[in-house]
């Protein structure tokens, strides 16, 4: 894989390939058909997962164990055309050079084969399965007699996409995966004015129509899985695997979606379209801003952010409001180039609005044109479409239209960079500006953000939010509270937080991750070097120290033992029985080499094996290496000895360079925290200074403010920060503790865990790890003796009172 990924999606793949693991031995010997689903919000990277899936369902996963099925083919099915391709692209980009370009194809209309190939992944979509589609002529229809013979295919086509189907799932020798994605589209039942037959090529193709049997494996994927579970319930003969839903929370917190959104209305009854397109533009100019001062303070041009503002406008939108629209963003933003606007109107031509020509561009090319700032759209990029610049949006819909902004911004809650920034909030916001929106239809539209089933919200989960989401109406900015002496700030600054554990962490990779992020950073050159010398010389004491058990099992490996029985045909009955020995062949050998890999890893395993080959003029020597690195790998104790090892060397290095490692710009942090949290166990990471916290300070529709404290790390000019998100028991808390002697500040710790928050991680009552952030970091004392205490205040009745105790005690706090 070419990207990372985050610990949710590293949990998801292996749970699904697991699925496939057995979906396979299901099908092939039992003769039984499966399915089973993901279900993950909007954002939180299915695309990403489902290339992590394929990629280790054709080349195998060391990972999770698991080995490559030659003989997969995988069915990308979407109800969207203009999808395709970009799935297409989404895959090859999230995968690197492990998936080729051949590798993936796009079904049109001149496809013309007998059957799939192993190793590809086909894309399909519902239109090319319907009943005037050039694919399927020829094909009998479902209301024919089965016994009419199939009418000659008008182009000659020698195979239907039916015939490919077909003959794909009845050859033994291949297994068809389909995915479906978006699974929820297609599988609810028509309504009165919606033809059938576009509602049910889903299912036929699930179930088997025009005597094409049922598809082996069905995988759907999607933001909500409740119709994809129904519909399976309707498959007849298919046994349908437990659902995986990501938590939500996960999502939240691992800082692929923005944590704040902020919405706009007016405060009054009135027409304030241009009012609010104004501010709007303003807003895009400001974070655009704020972009290039965060990409220059890092010194780090792909950190660079070209922020969008998209506004929204109905199905068929007025000459007038298009043309004032227009007028207003040239009148706030001058400087925008002539080409800065652009469309995703149906139409796919230029618009002539007023005095400017408004150029069509597809959405899924929208986030590489980057000299379009400003997107005209209407419907068009509500499904699949992915543009994390997409900062500000500004919508004309009417209120009764929620659940169209809400999908519009369940697209624009990405993170631009993929991560949080740490500690900026303003950063980590999307802002939506609603000129026809009042603060009650507003509240509407953010219970749904916030991931609340309100009145009207269709229930896909296109922008259902996570733990630590939040909707700000009437947000300011904090910055560093001037008043806070500098020794709170070192006391702050020697704080640890925890990762949360994985669960298929491999010390050996965490190493040799580690050590090629400490060459690239040149604060360990030559580090692959020498972790890899390190692990050598534990193999060599380990073969010195098991020499007779390895030749042993080298002898056992390079016979391969059988049985012949020999049966009497007279008499019906076994004469005699014959045992028989032959030697492994290469093709064997190299099969045992795998197993050693999958132990040991692959790159040391392999690398291992260079080093003890005995130099020769053909293969033999290399061979005869990986014959003795397979039957070490045999032995117990080995795989634990040499784990024990790379774990220990990856904490010596992590220790020493923590200091190094915490001083680096933000993206190249981020990857040492992932590297960090390689691990089964929680682990230490640092706090880093938060610089913008952005707290609501209107509790109500009347405007009523919310109420301030003092004394806070961060504060607004007058030195006091909002309380609004507290309740009674922790305003209680809090007013005690500044009473207290030697009071110095308070932080109220961030609701996720992020850059600028203190997390514990903690098991659930179900044995999961999960992490909680305390509420408050208390700090007292003087200059020369800072004390800092963690208190959460938290009821005992409450279910997870007991498990974030644990938690609670067994966290470590460092000596000040």
């Amino acid at each position: 894989m070419k990207f990372t990924l985050k610990d949710y999606q590293a949990d998801a793949v292996g749970h699904i390939l697991g699925c496939f693991t057995d979906a396979r031995d299901d099908f092939h010997r039992k003769g039984r058909n499966v399915s089973f689903s993901l279900a993950a919000t909007t954002g939180a990277g299915k695309t990403v997962m489902a290339a992590a899936v394929i990629e280790g369902l054709f080349f195998g996963d060391s990972d999770w164990d698991f080995e490559a099925d030659p003989n997969a083919v995988v069915l990308w099915f979407t109800d969207d055309p203009s999808l395709n391709e970009q799935t297409k692209h989404r895959l090859l980009e999230a995968a690197g050079d492990r998936i080729a370009y051949s590798r993936l194809q796009v079904i049109g209309n001149r496809f013309n084969q007998e059957k799939f190939e192993p190793g590809k992944v086909y894309f399909l979509n519902s239109q090319k399965l319907s009943k005037n589609s050039l694919l399927v002529r020829g094909a009998p229809d479902d209301a024919q007699d089965a016994l009419i013979e199939r009418a000659a295919s008008p182009d000659l086509r020698q195979y239907t996409i039916w015939d490919t189907l077909r003959n794909t799932i009845e050859d033994g020798n291949l297994t068809l995966y389909l995915i479906l994605d978006e699974a929820h589209k297609g599988m609810r039942k028509p309504s009165n004015n919606e033809r059938a037959e576009k509602q049910t090529i889903v299912k036929r193709l699930i179930n088997g129509a025009n005597g094409v049997p049922p598809v082996p494996v069905v995988w759907g994927i999607s933001a909500t899985i409740e119709r994809f579970t129904e519909a399976m319930k309707d498959a007849q003969g298919r046994f349908a695997y437990p659902n995986y839903e990501v938590d939500p929370a996960l999502i939240q917190e691992s800082g692929l979606l923005k944590d704040d959104i902020r919405l706009d209305f007016p405060a009054e009854k009135g027409t304030f379209d241009t009012v609010l397109l104004k501010r709007a533009v303003r807003r895009i100019k400001e974070v655009t801003e704020l972009w290039a001062q965060y990409a220059a303070d890092q010194d780090n041009e792909a950190d660079l952010v070209i922020p969008l503002l998209v506004v929204q406008v109905p199905n068929t939108p007025s000459d007038d409001l298009l043309r004032t629209a227009v007028d207003t963003i040239r009148e706030e933003w001058p400087e925008l180039p002539a080409d800065g606007i652009g469309h995703t109107f149906g139409d796919h031509t230029a618009l002539e609005i007023g005095d400017y020509e408004v150029r069509y561009i597809a959405p899924e090319k929208v986030q590489q044109s980057l000299r379009v700032r400003v997107l005209l759209a209407k419907e068009a990029i509500t499904t699949g479409w992915d543009c994390p610049r997409a900062e500000v949006l500004v919508s004309y819909r009417p209120a009764q239209d929620k659940t169209h902004i809400t999908q519009m911004l369940g697209r624009m809650v990405r993170t631009p960079l993929a991560r949080r920034i740490a500690g900026d909030d303003r950063l980590n916001s999307v802002e939506c500006l609603l000129p026809h929106f009042s603060r009650t239809t507003a509240t509407e539209v953010a219970d749904i953000l916030l991931g609340k089933h309100t009145e009207g919200d269709d229930g896909t989960g296109e922008s259902g939010g996570g733990e630590g989401r939040r909707v700000l109406y009437k947000p300011v900015d904090m910055q560093v509270n001037p008043a806070i002496p500098d020794y709170v700030w070192v006391a702050f600054d020697t704080l640890p937080s925890q990762t949360l554990p994985k669960k298929a962490a491999k010390p050996t990779k965490r190493l040799s991750s580690l050590a090629q992020a400490l060459s690239r950073d040149e604060l360990l050159p030559d580090a692959r070097k020498a972790a890899y010398n390190e692990l050598f010389a534990v193999l060599d004491g380990l073969m010195a120290r098991h020499k007779d058990n390895i030749e042993a099992n080298i002898l056992g490996l390079r016979e391969v033992e059988g049985e012949t029985i020999v049966a009497s045909v007279a008499g019906g009955k076994i004469a005699y029985t014959e045992k028989f020995s032959e030697v492994a062949d290469d093709r064997s050998v190299e099969a045992y080499f795998k197993e050693a890999q999958r132990i040991l890893s692959p790159d040391l395993a392999r690398k291992y094996a260079d080093r003890i080959a005995v130099d020769g003029d053909d293969d033999d020597g290399l061979l005869d290496a990986h014959l003795k690195v397979a039957a070490l790998a045999r032995i117990d104790g080995v795989q634990a000895e040499i784990e024990r090892e790379a774990d220990a060397l990856a904490r010596r290095w992590l220790d020493r360079f923590r200091v190094a490692i915490k001083g680096l710009r933000d993206e190249r942090r981020a990857v040492y925290d992932a590297i960090i949290a390689m691990s089964t166990d929680p682990q230490r990471i640092d706090i880093l200074r938060p610089k913008v916290r952005s707290e609501e300070t209107e509790a109500d529709a009347d405007g009523t403010k919310v109420p301030t404290r003092p004394g806070h790390l961060m504060s607004d000019e007058a030195g006091d920060f909002p309380i609004g998100s507290l309740n009674s028991w922790e305003t209680a808390v809090l007013d005690s503790e500044r009473k207290q002697p030697g009071f110095l500040a308070w932080y109220r710790n961030p609701g996720r865990a992020s850059d600028d928050s203190l997390a514990i991680a903690y098991k659930d009552g179900k044995g999961a790890w999960r992490r909680m952030c305390p509420d408050f970091l208390f700090f007292h004392g003087d200059e020369h003796n800072v004390k800092v205490s963690i208190i959460d205040p938290h009821g005992y009745h409450l279910g997870d009172a007991l498990p974030k105790l644990r938690g609670l005690a067994s966290f470590e706090f460092p000596p000040l």
